[in-house]
């Protein structure tokens, strides 16, 4: 796996907590537990590795939005997240971590920022910058910091540490929303999907050039039926300089037994499911997937093609699933490493394992995940039952 580890400090409303991955990992918890604001860790540092700082927190009201808010209360009082990664990109793993602190008049500045990549031959590349003073084993490498901007971005292209930039920021989050599909849709490089879905179009447009796009949409059309029954095809429409959708759906064995629709006439179960699908079969594929609710307005009977579109994508990416639905847990192969259960406990959000008695039922195949979670039973293990949720939560390492 390419992330093995989540370390959050003050982030949203997780004071401090630590996420460990399965591949793929199904996030569970009540409505407000904070599934959302986990899932939005990996938009901030995705978005951050391609934009300004600033412009990150500003697309989420400000840094004090941002920051946990009952931080205030404790010192340092500082946002701080930090990720480790196995063997990925050529490397056999690494970490990135920063840490921010905020100033009067919504400002922030950098206190931290460390990066270490381990290569398979037992060369390590390291920087580590606090502040605006900067120390690395890099050399040739003196990137000119700003207070309020990370330096990775500046660095990204480095081969030394490119392959922990290309991670960070292809991971993607996706919450679709059929609305966003069934417009009409302005053209653009379909090489990313938006995280709303918004430019659907673009992004299959894409997918029919070069070598491979015939297999591409044979793949996405089959996927599609077995979601949408009889709906055999969907392909990209121009209306002047505007793009949406046509949709072709047959029945019988009489080929002429065929009806197109755009996607305004589409149902939004139908939209949502080809807003997953691209999201899987975009080009080039994302490193982390994040899916919000798959299940929203998919009928309970498909979610089976759903749940198989996940496995497949986690062949070739980390997939990370939040849910409600019991029915998308029904299938035996998850277990309870695949799971994670956020809970709100005294205004904080924390993310955590299932508990031993969860566990236990599981793996004496008692009850599987689906049927814990129907039966309210899905529980998260005590908060403070393992050492290692504060000896493992450190942001930073020594690196020199």
């Amino acid at each position: 796996m390419s992330i093995v580890k989540v370390v959050i400090k003050r982030f949203r409303s997780f004071p401090s907590a630590t996420l460990t991955f399965d591949n793929p990992l199904f996030v569970v918890g009540c409505n407000g537990s904070g599934k959302s604001n986990l899932a939005d860790i990996f938009s901030f540092v995705s978005e951050a590795m391609a934009s300004p700082l600033q412009a990150v927190f500003d697309r989420r009201a400000g840094i004090a939005a941002v920051r946990n808010k009952s931080s205030g209360r404790s010192y340092p009082p500082n946002l701080g997240l930090a990720f480790e990664f196995g063997q990925i990109n050529g490397i056999s793993g690494g970490r990135f971590a920063f840490e921010v602190k905020t100033l009067p008049n919504y400002g922030y500045q950098i206190v931290r920022e460390q990066c270490l990549v381990r290569k398979s031959d037992g060369t390590r590349w390291w920087f580590d910058r606090k502040e605006t003073s900067w120390e690395s084993n890099a050399k040739g490498l003196t990137p000119a910091l700003e207070a309020s901007a990370l330096s990775l971005p500046l660095i990204g292209g480095d081969e030394r540490f490119s392959p922990i930039f290309r991670v960070l920021s292809s991971m993607r989050v996706y919450s679709i929303e059929p609305a966003k599909l069934r417009e009409m849709q302005d053209p653009d490089s379909g090489v990313a999907l938006r995280a709303d879905g918004g430019n659907a179009a673009s992004v299959l447009q894409e997918l029919s050039r070069g070598s491979e796009a015939g297999e591409i949409k044979s793949a996405i059309n089959n996927i599609l039926e077995s979601i949408a029954p009889a709906t055999k095809s969907v392909a990209p429409k121009k209306h002047g300089n505007k793009l949406s959708m046509q949709f072709s759906q047959e029945w019988g064995s009489d080929k002429n037994k065929r009806l197109t629709f755009d996607a305004f006439n589409m149902s939004d179960g139908t939209l949502r499911s080809l807003g997953l699908i691209l999201a899987v079969f975009q080009k080039p594929s994302p490193s982390l997937l994040v899916i919000e609710e798959p299940e929203a307005t998919i009928h309970p009977g498909a979610l089976g093609a759903v749940l198989d579109l996940i496995r497949q994508a986690a062949k070739s990416m980390q997939v990370v699933v939040t849910t409600h639905s019991p029915e998308l847990l029904d299938a035996k192969w998850i277990n309870d490493g695949n799971l994670r259960v956020v809970t709100w406990h005294e205004g904080a959000s924390h993310v955590l394992m299932p508990s031993q008695a969860t566990r236990k039922a599981m793996s004496e195949h008692l009850m599987g995940a689906g049927e814990l979670l129907r039966s309210n039973a899905l529980n998260a293990e005590e908060l403070f039952s393992a050492d290692g949720d504060l000896r493992e939560g450190n942001l930073f390492e020594e690196l020199a």
